[in-house]
């Protein structure tokens, strides 16, 4: 479903600055979950790493099915079980109303949204997106990969924006922080998302 084109576009939007932070087992990623992964989110985890895009939107690390999550705050395990939650009492859109998906979130903002994949599929590389819009309490589905639906949405290529902020909705550029590169800049005593002194960002470097 992702092309090259908007892999291109997504490192000319969010270029990525510094190396991944996390090594990923794909083979024990898909034998635990019983399907390979996208190949845009595993471009995405070898270019980026799992992080946060402009302070707003977190984009999960791959995690095993059957593994202990590693946060009861967050990470691809907890946010799933918080998504297949979410679908039993949510509203859907028309077009996911009769709609059994197999959910799987690989990220989730600071609106309290969920965005998933129906992984209920063969083909992984045709998984759409669905968006849990905390705020609407609706379902909505996207047919496109994770990529393509994160450089849509810096260039506000949607009817509408799919989350419950317009933090990244056409900013046409961002910036992607790793975990460890954030306490790192708050260790040296800096904000991460604007470069400058912060007096307060050394209490949470570690």
């Amino acid at each position: 479903m992702t092309e090259m084109p908007e892999r291109e576009t997504l490192q000319r939007l969010m270029p990525p600055t510094v190396e991944p932070d996390v090594s990923v087992d794909w083979a024990q990623m898909g034998e635990s979950w019983g399907k390979e992964f996208p190949s845009d989110y595993r471009w995405f985890i070898g270019l980026y790493g799992s992080g946060t895009v402009q302070n707003y939107l977190v984009v999960q690390e791959p995690e095993p099915k059957g593994d202990l999550p590693k946060s009861e705050f967050g990470g691809m395990l907890h946010e799933t079980v918080n998504a297949r939650n979410a679908w039993a009492r949510g509203k859907k859109s028309p077009e996911l109303v009769r709609a059994e998906p197999e959910l799987i979130a690989w990220a989730a903002d600071s609106s309290a949204d969920i965005l998933c994949w129906d992984a209920s599929g063969d083909d992984p590389g045709a998984w759409p997106v669905l968006v849990y819009n905390r705020d609407d309490n609706l379902w909505s589905r996207y047919d496109c990969g994770m990529v393509e639906f994160i450089s849509r949405l810096l260039r506000a290529d949607f009817g509408d924006c799919p989350l419950g902020d317009l933090s990244l909705w056409g900013r046409q550029s961002a910036a992607f922080l790793t975990e460890s590169e954030k306490r790192r800049l708050l260790k040296e005593g800096l904000d991460p998302w604007t470069g400058e002194p912060d007096p307060f960002a050394g209490m949470f470097g570690d």
